[in-house]
């Protein structure tokens, strides 16, 4: 039975509870928040005194270097999803300092060479800095919230002042240097890289694989070019020209690639002239709203100093490497260095770069759903014939075409084909990705996502299973040997695929309801959830696969998916406790090959069993083994998606909204008695607004986009009262362990506080608990 908040009469317009706290403490900081689309961005300070508190969050997070990097993994970047550059000392002891060029588009085109080698991601060149003097000391700062680094370099001749960003909008990167009098002879060089893959240096070289013919470095009325032919065909371009104005330089730097036409060429000495052509506070103008709009769309703030800056520079690097335009993100996003992994990885690293756009509402990153859909035919032809007209799958590697090429031995798709034993099917990374499409559907319950591309795509990656999958003698329905993404034995019953594979036609079916279709395959679906034969399991928790068990030190979750992030196998359900927790502590409990992603993984899977400190100690692991300098990550090469997903285990702490429940604070340590959230995106494509003082939730507001059933554990204590966004009580049913179900329309908000609670509801920072130095590379 549905219940009503305290009489009408006594109710306060939703004027008078915003607006009375307005002006209760008008020299507080923070903004009201807008129930709807962001307001024109405040100017700084804002009218009441108080700071933007965007401005203000961002502003603590940057980045500082009161010493020299001298490698990625300490120096700052920047990017635009296509270009990118990361900035440090030259290497070998140079007196200069290097800016890479990098582009996500730049690749070769020889699929007989496979997507490591043949189809790899091609290093493209680097311009030094070369001051006159010897340098002496660096003062720099990456502005997050403008996307530019500033600062300078001092040496024994004078400074340079510089000024650097890649342009949000343009293929351009554009570098401002002011000297002194001492440093006007200050130059610029560009060293072309050699065109071919990385992977050289780690891995046997396939035969017949040689490297591209260097680049032709040229003059063209003032701009300089080195073009790179590619033998397969086409070219990629690097094309730079500087420009003086006073004693500013700016040198200007764009690169274009094309195949199999020669057309890059012309393409970026257009773009290098139109850009300098423009000053670079011009350039600026137009480069820094995007990136301001970008970060209103949600904000968090925490007590945890260290976290919190960490968590605003994820934001800052997903959107310098990722838009839904894109290439879908490579192992280093768009900065290329020494890597045995130069393209797009399948069975891991792409699901895990992408999970945080979805809470931290920036759908606009979304490349996972685009390519998946836009190279949909490339996920079937290159399956086995027999399997091509009504399956897909992905390789583990791929190009930003999904193509593999004819890398099988070396990575590639190995499928479980009767009567062959290929060395590791690895079946279920299609469908794990396609867990990132359907996560984007239920953030914003867009019915084209799932129509398009989620039920086309997952019914031909489910089929696909269904090719191999059998009875056996005791009824119930078994895989062949397929394999658990890295754990280096294939396995009969493989949990990674068992888990996949229910999720998929569960996921089937409740979409097919949806969109009212009656899929002639629904029978089959329904038979697999009713006779797929239970997980492997044995003392220490999931196997993976019957027959093999979890015994050896492994970084990869691949057997656990059903707990993280499938949600299928919950904490909530003290059936599977046990379980949970024996494995949990099992996996992570082998020493030797644990790598970054695994305290993430153990992070969110904890915070699923309500355990913020175990959570925060976890990101705290993380933090002292892997997390460099600049909040990179490095095996044996660059790889992001550790970082990225760290930002994801902080919303599993702050925010969860699987099985059709919002659950708002599940899992905070004690620590963190004050915590403010705002616009967080949830399932049901709900913006969540909450707080937490005192160590108690303060008030949540939400608003739906959708008009989705709206279920909510608010975690507030004691009697609570739902208003709309007008201050009238909101009628709502109790649904037991601090659940309530509201009735929301389209557009509509509630407002949940302890009874008779009037609190101040605006977006504002929360106070450390204690100070923590800069990420970067601070003096001390």
């Amino acid at each position: 039975m549905y219940v009503t908040t305290s009489a009408m009469s006594s109710t306060p317009s939703r004027r008078s509870v915003l607006g009375g706290a307005l002006a209760a403490s008008a020299g507080a900081t923070g903004l009201a928040a807008a129930p709807a689309a962001y307001a024109a961005e405040p100017a700084e300070p804002t009218a009441s005194g108080a700071r933007d508190p965007w401005a203000e969050v961002l502003d603590d997070a940057d980045m500082v270097w009161q010493k020299l990097p001298t490698t990625w993994y300490e120096g700052p970047f920047l990017g635009n999803a296509r270009l990118g550059s990361g900035i440090y000392a030259e290497p070998g002891g140079a007196n200069a300092i290097r800016f890479n060029v990098q582009h996500s588009e730049v690749q070769d085109h020889r699929p007989e060479f496979g997507s490591l080698f043949g189809l790899a991601r091609l290093p493209i060149g680097w311009f030094t800095l070369e001051p006159v003097g010897t340098i002496t000391a660096v003062d720099w700062r990456l502005r997050l919230r403008d996307a530019e680094l500033t600062g300078t370099i001092t040496t024994d001749k004078g400074t340079l002042t510089l000024r650097a960003l890649v342009h949000n909008s343009r293929s351009l990167m554009a570098v401002e240097v002011t000297p002194s009098a001492g440093e006007a002879a200050f130059r610029w060089v560009f060293h072309p890289a050699e065109a071919i893959s990385p992977r050289v240096a780690f891995k046997p070289v396939p035969d017949g694989y040689t490297g591209n013919p260097p680049a032709t470095v040229a003059e063209h009325e003032g701009v300089h070019t080195a073009v790179q032919s590619l033998l397969a065909g086409g070219q990629h371009v690097t094309a730079w020209r500087e420009r003086s104005s006073s004693r500013r330089r700016t040198l200007y730097v764009t690169v274009a690639h094309s195949f199999p036409r020669t057309t890059a060429l012309g393409a970026a000495l257009k773009a290098v002239r139109s850009a300098a052509a423009l000053s670079y506070d011009a350039l600026a103008a137009t480069h820094r709203p995007w990136w301001h709009a970008y970060y209103r769309k949600s904000f968090l703030s925490l007590p945890d100093a260290r976290l919190q800056r960490f968590y605003w520079i994820q934001l800052y690097k997903v959107a310098a490497a990722a838009r839904a335009d894109a290439p879908v993100m490579a192992t280093c996003g768009p900065w290329l260095e020494s890597t045995p992994w130069p393209n797009t990885w399948w069975n891991l690293n792409v699901q895990l770069e992408y999970w945080l756009i979805h809470g931290s509402n920036h759908l606009e990153l979304d490349a996972v759903t685009r390519a998946l859909s836009e190279y949909r035919d490339n996920l079937s032809n290159q399956l086995d014939a027999p399997y091509r007209k009504d399956s897909a799958g992905i390789p583990r590697t791929t190009d930003p075409q999904l193509v593999n090429g004819g890398d099988a031995a070396n990575g590639g798709y190995a499928v479980g084909i009767p009567g062959q034993d290929p060395p590791t099917p690895e079946v279920g990374n299609l469908t794990w990705a396609l867990h990132n499409v359907w996560l984007s559907y239920r953030h914003t319950m867009d019915t084209a996502i799932l129509r398009d591309v989620l039920f086309p795509l997952l019914r031909k990656a489910i089929t696909y299973y269904l090719h191999f999958l059998t009875p056996g003698s005791d009824g119930k329905l078994h895989l062949p040997a397929t394999f658990s993404p890295e754990y280096g034995v294939n396995a009969p019953d493989c949990n990674y695929d068992l888990m996949l594979l229910r999720w998929g036609c569960a996921t089937l079916l409740e979409s097919a309801k949806t969109l009212g279709i009656d899929d002639e395959l629904a029978p089959r679906w329904r038979e697999v959830l009713t006779r797929l034969t239970p997980y492997p399991v044995d003392e220490n928790g999931y196997m993976i696969g019957a027959g093999v068990p979890f015994a050896k030190s492994h970084r990869h979750y691949s057997h656990l998916l059903a707990v993280y992030p499938l949600y299928e196998v919950t904490w909530e359900d003290p059936a599977h406790r046990e379980l949970i927790e024996t494995s949990l502590d099992h996996w992570v409990g082998f020493e030797g090959a644990l790598q970054g992603y695994t305290f993430t993984g153990a992070a969110s899977m904890s915070a699923q069993m309500g355990r913020g400190e175990d959570a925060l100690k976890y990101l705290g692991e993380l933090m002292r083994r892997f997390i460099q300098a600049n909040t990179m990550y490095k095996e044996s090469g660059p790889v992001i998606e550790t970082p990225l997903s760290a930002a994801q285990s902080l919303h599993d702490m702050v925010c969860q909204s699987w099985g059709g429940v919002i659950r708002v604070f599940p899992a905070l340590p004690a620590a963190w008695r004050e915590l403010v959230v705002h616009d967080f995106r949830t399932q049901g494509a709900f913006l969540l607004s909450a707080a937490r003082e005192g160590g108690a939730t303060r008030w949540v507001r939400l608003r739906s986009e959708a008009g989705a059933p709206c279920v909510v554990r608010h975690s507030l204590g004691g009697d609570i009262e739902v208003r709309d966004g007008h201050g009238r009580p909101l009628r709502y049913e109790p649904a037991g362990d601090g659940t309530i179900r509201i009735r929301l329309a389209r557009g509509q908000e509630a407002v949940i506080t302890a009874r008779g609670d009037r609190p101040d509801m605006r977006v504002r920072p929360v106070q450390p608990g204690e100070e923590a130095p800069r990420w970067g590379m601070p003096a001390s």
